[in-house]
Order: structure tokens, then C-alpha cells, then sequence
């Protein structure tokens, strides 16, 4: 079992203890907390490469000491100019892998040239240079990237590029063995040269483009050419004296906020924690919150998303009051993909960073482009096909997006930088640690180790199963079993439960950090 990390100056977490050395190497020759959390960025891209990469997209909430305020960027990119239902006539959905599932432009790169652009103390080709080293050098494969490309190796062998990159002689690698991405190298040693507009409209752009082409894809060289993320401001809410921040809808975030709210009109510390009543009411709060956000969650450019009330304390109150502690409400659920990285970053200053960087489902579309070695996502694949529905798909636009990086502060300043890899786990995961800490006392790794919960389809189920992890105690899910709950045990600490991190300021004004057992990640400090 791991216990937290304490440092008195400066914390990274990270779902890869390489990425986390990449942004401790940044902090240590001068860099602040925007260039470690780039640093990190960029390395999870090459060494967590079916959770995330340059072809995906990703979502940041910092806090500058000099502002004194949190902000957000949002790098997530819009569909193509030839992306519209009319491209999928005679298909009852967008497809979920190959080439046609990649039809958003990905953000990731912008988001990097953003945030280290605006508040980045390093030179930009020096942040980057740990992810170009891992992918020219190589770094050892891990057990969970070879369990997820056994699991996938159909898919990532349809695609030449692909599986020239991932399937290296026709199979896995192993664990352990050195895996190499030279391609990947070259892109990422072109932009470290070239800056950001070389992902957007120099060479590596035309790979991208070309491979569109050839492989009957429908984004364009004028689509990525076109392509700028946005410096937003949270949406924001409250609970037990704590200021929260989630990023503002295309995300789910304020789903976060909703369901802490609603659990904030209940005596949560008086109520024994892994019990029965703990279960169901965070459960029953997340099913509300849910509801809503499938309802109105889109790009607030196209449609309005009614966050005054969805966040208001009357109506969390409201929601609370429907909550029936001995029986399971009958809610709806979404499939959502859960290939995700979280990370977070705080140095000596006070600076803070919370981001997550994603390719939707593990790795993204299946699809490389061309000699770029970039692994396209397919969160476009989310889009509906209905022109009634909320997240239909039209040109330019950006869809219900998951990614949903979290902070809370105190008197103005960050205390918790929290999140987690896992699509409709993001808002239940953060709902489990952010409560354990603040109700029941917990440090962020006794958080995150505790036994863990996921209600909700994923990945194409049809069932609205409540997984439970095997350390939940038997009389807890006989209870929930009989409230009508559809339980189902899964692993002791199972992957399907997302790889949560978090670092907290404690009473003492030391870093504490967690990083998730289920996941090849580190929390390190000084």
C-alpha cells in the first residue's frame, strides 16, 4: 500500500513516474509549476501512448501567484468544416475507431504553446526535451501499456502506421523490453524547432492532412490551420469552506460541483465512511448531477448550458431532497471512454497546475498518421447523429467533453489539486477523494487507495452497473443489492476505476501527495 508523499516545496503527480521525473527535472533547473506541467504533459504523450497523446486533446486549470486568481485553457478542438451529419448519411452513428472517428482537429500542442507561452519561465525546446528523449531513446515498456495493446492488437494491426509503431514485429512488446517511437521523436524535435504552428501548419500538419486524404478521413489542412484553444474562466461553487474550480462546459465539470453541493446538505462526517449510506448517497447525488449535464452538456457557443441554476445552492437543495437513502433512483446512463491522464503540479511559489490530456478511448481512434507517429483521437466519435439532440454534430463545433481537471482553494489559494483517468468515473472518483479528505480526514493517498465505486455504462455496456471494488465489505453490498442497485465486484484495485492523483496543502503548509496503485504513476516532492 502506498502512503503519501510530503514535501516542503514543491509537488509533482503524475499516471507515469517517468512523466512526474520529467517535470521534478524542470523544477529543479529554475522552471515553475506551467513549465513541469508541459514537461509532463509532453512525456505522458510518449510514455503512456493509449492514454493520451499529441493527437489528443486536454483541458487546464492554473493558479498564478502574481494574479492570484484560477484560470483555464481549454485545449479541446472542434469538428472539421466537412464533419456534419450529412458526411455520415446511412450510418446510425459516428464510428468509434478508424479513420472516419477522428473528425475533431486535436488540441493538445496549442494547449502546451498556451500555458507555456502565457506563464512559462523555460525555453520552450528545453520543457519538451524529456518527451523527445523518451521516444528516441526509449523507456521500458510498462505492464499496463502491453495489457492494453495485447487487448487491442486487432485494432492497432488494421492501420499500417499503427502497427508499425505499437506492434513492432508483429506483436507487443513486453513489459520491461525498450520501446522506441523515432517518428514521434522527429515530430516532437520539429516542434520544439518550429514552435506550435508546426503541429498546425508545417510539416507534421501536412502528415495529418495527407493521411486524411488517403485514408478517406474528413478533416482538412485549413482545419487544423484554423485551430486555437481559449483562456476560460471556471465555473466555480462551494463546500465546507472550500472554493471549488472545474472547468467550464464543452467539460462535465460542473457535474463535480453539483454533486458536492448536494452532498453538503447532508451530515456527511456523521455518517460511518465505506458504509452502506456513504455509497448511496454519493451515488444517488452523482446519478442527479449526471442527469442534468446529459441534458444540457454541449459547446456553449451553439446552445446555452443554464449553469446560475445547475450550481445554485437552491437547486443542490432542491436535488438533495429527492435523495431516498433506502432505495436506488431509476436514472439513465451514458457509455463514455475512460482513456485519460491526470496530473498535477505546484512549486515553490504557490504556482498551481491541474490538467488532463486525453485520446477518448484507448488509443484514440486506432489510427497513426502517416510518418508523424501521431496517434489520432476519436472523441468526435461522441457526437450524435441526431440534429435534435444537444450534442449533435455540426462543423466547428466542440462535443460534451469529459475531461474535468479540479481545484479547490482556501482563503484565495490552492489546498486540493485532485482528478482522475475515466470517463463517467471523473466526476465519482474526484466526488470519493475529494470527501475523503475533507470529511473524514483522510491524507490524498489513504483517498485514493480506499476501496472505490463506478455506477454507469462504459464503453459500450448496456447495463447501469454500480462496480464495486472486492474490499467493499460484503454487508455493504448485500445493502446495495437490495436498494436496487445492479452490483457487480470487480478487482481489489481495478483499473476500470480510473488512476486518480492529488496533491494537498496541509495545516502545516506542506505538500502532500497521492498517486493511484492501480496505475505505474508516482508522486514526487522536495
Amino acid at each position: 500500500m502506498r502512503q503519501a508523499v510530503i514535501g516542503s516545496q514543491a509537488m509533482v503527480v503524475s499516471p507515469h513516474y517517468l512523466a512526474s521525473a520529467a517535470g521534478a527535472r524542470m523544477l529543479e533547473r529554475g522552471g515553475n509549476a506551467y513549465d513541469a506541467a508541459v514537461a509532463v504533459s509532453a512525456a505522458l504523450a510518449v510514455v503512456y501512448p493509449h492514454m493520451t497523446g499529441l493527437g489528443g486533446d486536454s483541458f487546464w486549470l492554473g493558479w498564478h501567484h502574481l494574479e492570484g486568481r484560477v484560470r483555464g485553457y481549454n485545449a479541446s478542438g472542434r469538428a472539421g468544416s466537412r464533419c456534419s451529419i450529412e458526411a455520415f448519411a446511412g450510418e446510425e452513428a459516428i464510428p468509434t475507431r478508424g479513420i472516419r472517428s477522428s473528425i475533431t482537429v486535436p488540441g493538445m500542442v496549442d494547449g502546451w504553446a498556451a500555458v507555456h507561452g502565457e506563464y512559462g519561465r523555460l525555453p520552450w525546446a528545453e520543457v519538451l526535451a524529456p518527451a523527445i528523449g523518451y521516444a528516441e531513446d526509449g523507456f521500458p515498456m510498462s505492464p499496463d501499456q502491453h495489457a492494453h495493446t495485447a487487448a487491442h492488437r486487432q485494432m492497432l494491426a488494421a492501420t499500417p502506421e499503427t502497427a508499425a509503431v505499437y506492434l513492432p514485429g508483429g506483436e507487443p512488446a513486453v513489459a520491461g523490453e525498450r520501446f522506441r517511437q523515432p517518428a514521434l521523436a522527429r515530430t516532437l524535435r520539429r516542434i520544439a524547432e518550429r514552435g506550435r504552428d508546426e503541429f498546425y501548419e508545417g510539416e507534421t500538419a501536412g502528415m495529418i492532412a495527407d493521411a486524411m486524404t488517403s485514408g478517406g478521413g474528413l478533416l482538412t489542412a485549413d482545419d487544423l490551420a484554423a485551430h486555437r484553444g481559449d483562456w476560460v474562466t471556471p465555473v466555480t461553487g462551494s463546500y465546507r469552506g472550500y472554493e471549488l474550480y472545474q472547468m467550464p462546459p464543452n467539460s462535465q465539470g460542473f457535474a463535480g460541483i453539483m454533486t458536492l453541493q448536494m452532498l453538503e446538505r447532508f451530515d456527511l462526517p456523521a455518517v460511518e465512511h465505506g458504509s452502506y449510506e456513504y455509497y448511496q448517497l454519493c451515488v444517488e447525488a452523482l446519478k442527479r448531477s449526471f442527469r442534468d449535464r446529459n441534458r444540457y452538456l454541449t459547446d456553449p457557443a451553439c446552445a446555452e448550458v443554464p449553469l446560475a441554476r445547475l450550481l445554485s445552492r437552491e437547486y443542490a437543495a432542491e436535488l438533495a431532497a429527492t435523495i431516498d437513502l433506502s432505495r436506488a433512483s431509476d436514472e439513465d446512463a451514458v457509455s463514455l471512454g475512460s482513456d485519460t491522464a491526470y496530473a498535477a503540479v505546484v512549486d515553490s511559489d504557490g504556482n498551481a497546475v491541474s490538467f488532463i490530456q486525453s485520446l477518448y478511448f484507448e488509443y484514440g481512434s486506432g489510427v497513426v498518421a502517416g510518418e508523424s507517429g501521431v496517434l489520432l483521437q476519436n472523441r468526435g466519435s461522441f457526437f450524435s447523429l441526431d440534429p435534435q439532440h444537444i450534442n449533435s454534430l455540426q462543423p466547428g463545433k466542440r462535443t460534451f467533453h469529459t475531461l474535468m481537471p479540479a481545484m479547490a482553494c482556501r482563503a484565495g489559494k490552492p489546498a486540493i489539486l485532485y482528478g482522475t483517468q475515466g470517463g463517467e468515473g471523473q466526476p465519482q472518483t474526484q466526488t470519493a477523494i475529494f470527501t475523503r479528505m475533507v470529511d473524514y480526514g483522510m491524507d490524498p493517498q489513504q483517498a485514493i487507495n480506499a476501496p472505490r465505486w463506478v455506477w454507469g455504462r462504459t464503453w459500450g455496456e448496456q447495463t447501469r452497473e454500480l462496480k464495486l471494488e472486492s474490499r467493499v465489505a460484503p454487508e455493504v453490498r448485500a445493502a446495495l443489492a437490495a436498494a436496487g442497485h445492479q452490483v457487480r465486484m470487480v478487482g481489489a484495485y481495478d483499473g476500470i476505476m480510473g488512476h486518480a492523483h492529488a496533491i494537498v496543502r496541509d495545516d502545516y503548509g506542506f505538500l502532500q501527495g497521492g498517486s493511484d496503485p492501480r496505475c505505474d504513476g508516482a508522486a514526487i516532492a522536495w
